[in-house]
């Protein structure tokens, strides 16, 4: 083994063992001490880290894998209004939705999205609990699969490791300090995590344009590729020439951004500040470090391009060789001495960070879900705090094993896999926690019609509707939020209005 290759597994092995540390750390703290410590941190956030700790958990390995890959291969249109959607999303979620929520889950004594559902309908059979609940696990488990499927692709594209040993240890890792810690250590991790991923961003798009070059040199070979740098265009590397990016496309793309309202993971974190005044000052963090590390992202595919084109490195020619574009330039920068490497492995870390970020919030919520949701409120088990507690770690581990399954295909795209459980999430979701906010004639019925309505749909568009092309391969969240929206509607109105209660709850909330 290089000595290159010894700085960076040393750096990364740093950085796991840093991590699982203050799983301990937070644990001994009280952060795993008790199921309202374990799933909210005693709603004791700051707003830095509440900010960061969202975005870190939303901007999973497509941030340094997916959206880069999506760069390299066909150029800005795609993964531009991607991005502008996912911005939009961020900033209108903070807005609207985060003081909302954490007033009025406060208000009910719930701490997980499920429990909010049905305390927000007075739901005393606990149907809706229980449907969130089994959503939140259907949807969870391949966005987590993706986040195991990265960890092992960076590791074997570096050193050629064992593709499902590497993932297997990554997931041990990730496993171990979120049952150690729960929600206090996920959200500084989390903190930690983001600090790395944008030093990654950061130093790797400038190593980039050293290598490729220049600017003038990028700037040439992107124009060079017909409709590359077009936001109505695109580039079609099938054939090598423009591809056409339409209207409906655009819309369909920019739709991304509807996904926020419905990410239990991000929702968690509204709920969890200390201090809804604070929101404010998260809302600006966020917004300002999601804008900046995508747009560094999608940078980071084109730079990668002209890299490869400057003979540095390989040509990458489908999905899964263009997203480790990112590990590409870490081993490259390797090769250039040691404080080189030690700056590769940092780099590398990063990737290790922006997967880790996420895989441990959905595990989180997951277990929640299980634990708290399905067990104790929908089937009526009775659980001691200690078995509670057991309960939620066994969910964490009983799901990283499903996701660890998932992602045995190495082949398999993290852009693809994200994408789908984005939609799922967003269209189960995010008109629920929408319309419970907002609409007070929203009753129980119309809730339980367009979670299902909406989890539904995402099936039927992605499996049955988008492969006839054409207009219908739009992407899936897209109608299936529609429908979702529309059922609620419809349902609510059709049946009794809620009770006079749960109307004056609601005014009270909103003052």
């Amino acid at each position: 083994m290089s000595t290159s290759q010894l700085c960076i597994i040393a750096t990364i092995a740093i950085y796991l063992v840093a991590m699982v540390l203050v799983g301990v750390y937070c644990s001994r703290k009280g952060g795993g001490s008790s199921s309202h410590e374990f799933y909210l941190g005693g709603r004791k956030l700051g707003p830095i880290v509440t900010a960061m700790s969202a975005e870190a958990s939303d901007m999973s390995s497509y941030l340094l894998m997916g959206l880069p890959g999506l760069a390299y291969l066909s150029g800005v249109a795609e993964v531009g209004w991607t991005a502008i959607g996912l911005a939009i999303g961020t900033y209108l979620n903070w807005l609207i939705v985060a003081r909302r929520l954490r007033r009025y889950s406060a208000h009910l004594g719930a701490i997980t999205i499920p429990g909010f559902f049905s305390r927000r309908y007075r739901d005393q059979r606990h149907a809706l609990s229980c449907i969130a609940a089994v959503f939140i696990l259907i949807f969870f488990i391949p966005y987590t699969a993706s986040g195991f499927k990265a960890i092992g692709t960076l590791f074997n594209s570096l050193f050629g490791a064992n593709y499902h040993q590497a993932m297997i240890i990554g997931a041990i890792v990730v496993i171990g300090y979120t049952v150690l810690g729960g929600f206090l250590a996920v959200s500084t991790t989390d903190l930690i995590q983001s600090i790395i991923m944008t030093f990654a961003l950061i130093f790797i798009v400038l190593f980039g344009i050293q290598q490729a070059g220049g600017i003038e040199v990028i700037s040439a070979n992107a124009n060079a590729l017909p409709g590359y740098l077009n936001m109505t265009q695109g580039f079609d590397v099938t054939t090598g020439q423009t591809s056409t990016y339409s209207a409906l496309n655009i819309v369909s793309t920019l739709a991304w951004g509807l996904g926020y309202f419905g990410m239990p993971h991000i929702l968690l974190r509204f709920m969890a500040i200390e201090d809804d005044s604070k929101l404010k000052t998260s809302r600006r963090i966020a917004t300002v470090w999601v804008l900046i590390s995508m747009f560094i992202a999608i940078l980071i595919g084109i730079v990668g391009y002209s890299v490869t084109k400057a003979g540095k490195l390989p040509f990458l020619t489908t999905s899964a060789e263009s997203e480790t574009i990112i590990i590409q330039l870490a081993n490259l920068l390797s090769q250039h001495g040691v404080f080189f490497a030690l700056v590769a492995g940092l780099v590398l870390a990063g990737i290790l960070a922006s997967t880790m970020s996420t895989a441990d919030s959905q595990l989180l919520a997951a277990a929640s879900s299980m634990s708290h949701d399905l067990i104790q409120d929908f089937f009526g088990v009775k659980l001691s705090a200690k078995a509670s507690m057991i309960t939620a770690r066994c969910t964490v581990v009983g799901i990283a094993i499903v996701g660890i399954f998932l992602a045995w295909n190495p082949e398999n795209s993290v852009f693809n896999i994200v994408a789908f459980a984005w939609a799922g999430f967003g269209a189960v979701f995010g008109p629920l926690v929408l319309f419970s906010l907002f609409w007070k004639r929203t009753n129980k019925q119309g809730a339980i019609a367009g979670m299902i309505a909406g989890g539904l749909m995402v099936f039927v568009w992605k499996y049955l509707i988008a492969p006839i092309g054409g207009a219908w391969s739009i992407y899936e969240l897209l109608p299936a939020f529609l429908i979702s929206s529309l059922v609620i509607v419809v349902v609510s109105l059709a049946t009794a209005p809620p009770a006079q209660e749960i109307v004056d709850e609601f005014e009270a909330v909103k003052k």
